[in-house]
């Protein structure tokens, strides 16, 4: 289904939907005092309904369900039903949405009106606010005050903040439990066999790449990649940001543009620079030539596990995966060795990167939904006692140990036990990544998580993506423009990176101005001038 279609879909349900909202509105003001809006039929008193109610849960439906499962009964399923279904009278059924199809299946699923799910969520600030801004949402504000109390301490008023269009709290986001990105990548054997130090600065760096380059010390027969690049963010953010000059608060917050749930320095004091400086080293060999091809960072894997590539950035811990591209690289090449380092310097000598923000999943009940107080207690007694670690981490000496205090999975687990975990996290909704209490605990069951040789190695990187970082800024309000120009302008951002860096030196201006108007005109203008409003707004109140 095209989105044309799913959009027209969308509006002609828009009616039934404002009657739907206008009805709720009356029963909240009928409701006495202990009632809460939505409550369902049945309910006394917010206790546990008298007769079974039907509460339906979205799932992420990733194709990888083991035999014997399905993505709507298996092991975790059956474990939410018997410890909050059954003590609250509630069949908790799940609605398979294909993760690969999120935000259109679930935009189909919104149109339908009564046949959507009482718990629906998203990636996209984009999608969350529209949904927001055309009514669709119940105010989950009074509902968490009187249902959520375990679910609001455990996420935070940083957390739930992110859930608010206009004030209004119409989502409850996940909580991160790690917020660090990016960390960068040296083949630390090149530098061996040059005799040459791990750099420092950017502008070591330069130096190092030249070396990489002219004395090709991983003798691949001149088909070495100093620095690789994607046109995938993890590659060029580290850069560009390393760029970013120090700028007033009024230039932080009105120049920003953000583009689905990252900030993007298009207009910042430095950007420029930035591109001038991939200009050069792709000129001069040092990035490889068809980088702008590599939209899913697979050629990339390839190069870095063949032994090709001599420095690159990327997700703090995606190389150091069981048969991953370190992991490949070391069995392809004898004595491969890899360090993690943080290289790119901006003027101030900081490692500046941009990091994550610390909400995941927006999680929402539409307002069509009779079953919003049910949807409410599930998520709460999900934040309560150790319901969520047990949905993360499976049955104790069978999926995981403890290590003083941090779950760590069990070596050779049973195919029984190895099944019963493979969808956790799309199951332990208000939580993206494990959550044990602490950032410091967090990051060591993840590291803990990795293979035995790297796991060293990934605490390094960790600790790397977590410095200097860059929070994202946020507005009071939405911005209407960024939803509705973020995927055109967010196209032009990535080829405004690839065609300022292959242009000939003497061709970077023009192509840099010319792009630059293009994204201006195609919507970057309206956000610029919207933020500078909202802004103002800000500072008058």
């Amino acid at each position: 289904m095209t989105r044309n279609i799913m959009k027209k879909r969308f509006m002609a349900s828009k009616t039934s939907m404002l009657v739907l909202m206008t009805v709720s509105s009356l029963l909240f003001t009928a409701c006495s005092s202990k009632s809460a809006p939505n409550a369902a039929e049945g309910t006394n008193g917010g206790d546990a309904p008298a007769k079974q109610v039907t509460l339906k849960v979205e799932v992420f439906d990733r194709g990888n369900s083991p035999a014997g499962s399905t993505i709507t009964d298996n092991y975790l399923t059956k474990f939410v039903q018997e410890n909050f279904g059954a003590s609250n009278n509630i069949k908790v059924e799940y609605v398979p949405v294909p993760r690969s199809e999120e935000v259109a299946k679930l935009n189909v699923l919104m149109a339908s009106g009564n046949n959507v799910p009482d718990i629906v969520f998203t990636y996209d600030p984009n999608t969350f606010n529209r949904y927001a801004k055309q009514g669709g949402l119940t105010d989950l504000g009074p509902l968490l005050d009187e249902y959520g109390q375990e679910l609001k301490t455990f996420l935070g008023d940083e957390v739930l903040e992110y859930g608010k269009f206009e004030g209004t709290q119409f989502a409850i986001p996940a909580k991160r439990s790690n917020t660090g990105k990016y960390a960068s990548f040296i083949r630390q054997d090149w530098l061996n066999k040059l005799n040459m130090p791990v750099p420092k600065t950017t502008e070591e760096l330069y130096e190092t790449l030249k070396a990489f380059k002219e004395k090709d010390p991983g003798e691949t027969g001149g088909q070495v990649i100093p620095l690789g690049m994607t046109i995938a963010s993890a590659q060029y953010e580290p850069l560009i940001w390393s760029f970013i000059k120090p700028m007033t608060e009024e230039q932080q917050y009105t120049l920003t543009q953000q583009l689905g749930s990252n900030d993007y320095p298009i207009l910042l004091p430095g950007f420029k620079e930035s591109l001038q400086f991939m200009n050069k080293l792709y000129n001069e060999g040092l990035i490889n030539k068809d980088f702008g091809l590599d939209k899913d960072k697979k050629k990339l894997g390839e190069d870095i596990s063949t032994g090709k590539i001599g420095f690159f950035s990327e997700d703090d811990v995606n190389i150091y995966y069981q048969d991953g591209s370190y992991d490949l690289l070391q069995k392809n090449v004898k004595g491969a060795e890899i360090a993690a380092v943080d290289v790119y310097t901006n003027e101030e000598g900081m490692h500046a990167k941009p990091k994550y923000a610390p909400n995941g999943l927006y999680i929402m009940i539409p307002k069509s939904s009779e079953r919003a107080v049910e949807a409410v207690k599930y998520l709460n007694w999900m934040a309560t006692g150790d319901n969520l670690f047990n949905l993360q981490n499976g049955v104790v000496d069978e999926n995981y140990t403890l290590v003083d205090g941090i779950p760590v999975a069990v070596e050779n687990p049973t195919e029984e036990a190895k099944n019963r975990m493979y969808n956790s996290g799309d199951m332990a909704i208000i939580s993206n990544g494990k959550q044990l209490g602490s950032m410091e605990k967090n990051l060591k069951a993840r590291a803990l998580a990795m293979p035995k040789q790297f796991q060293e190695q990934v605490a390094v990187a960790q600790e790397i993506a977590n410095a200097d970082t860059i929070p994202l800024v946020m507005l009071d309000r939405p911005i209407e423009a960024q939803t509705k120009y973020a995927t055109t302008l967010l196209d032009k951002f990535n080829e405004i990176i690839v065609k300022t860096t292959m242009a000939k030196p003497e061709q970077f201006e023009s192509t840099y101005d010319s792009m630059l108007k293009d994204y201006m005109a195609s919507g970057g203008q309206a956000i610029l001038d919207e933020r500078i409003a909202v802004y103002k707004e800000m500072k008058s109140k």
